[in-house]
């Protein structure tokens, strides 16, 4: 019975040790230095996402409303939507775009306002249909190639709205 309990403790003691030495691992060492408060405002403004580009939402194949900005925080870029980011539940498959034109509505035809392959690409599924949300840009997208953002229905091809960027 002893050597029951003397064998769980140790079974015990050695899994705690072992996660804790993985933990230890993967966690980088927090020093209060690097926590401290940046005593310029020139260091402060590095730390704020700067708005590279933005516009509001105009409605296509269903209402959406809302802002689009396209912001750099600690040189990656992002495409982020306000928190009064709104558009219907009704597509199976949306997706958030940036799109090559900066007039999608007028370049292609309702209802459901179907762009080409070639004018756009695809950040990420949509994670909500309304509020704040961010969508990282991969480093190989040139963004001055892009002129708009959009919540576009892949499975139908139907624009939902877009946003033209100023």
């Amino acid at each position: 019975m002893k050597l029951k309990h003397l064998l769980t403790l140790s079974i015990a003691t050695l899994l705690i040790v072992g996660c804790s030495q993985k933990e230890s691992v993967n966690q980088p060492p927090v020093s209060p230095v690097a926590q401290s408060v940046p005593t310029s405002t020139e260091s402060v403004g590095a730390l704020q996402p700067s708005a590279v580009k933005s516009g509001t939402f105009v409605s296509g194949e269903h209402s959406t409303s809302g802002t689009a900005r396209i912001v750099i925080k600690n040189g990656k870029p992002s495409l982020e939507l306000d928190q009064s980011f709104k558009t219907s539940d009704k597509g199976p498959d949306l997706v958030v775009i940036l799109h090559r034109s900066d007039n999608v509505l007028d370049s292609t035809k309702p209802p459901a306002y179907p762009i080409k392959q070639a004018d756009y690409v695809i950040l990420a599924p949509l994670k909500k249909f309304s509020g704040a949300q961010s969508y990282p840009i991969p480093n190989n997208i040139n963004l001055a190639d892009y002129k708009s953002a959009g919540i576009w229905c892949r499975q139908f091809n139907a624009t939902f709205g877009v946003a033209a960027f100023k």
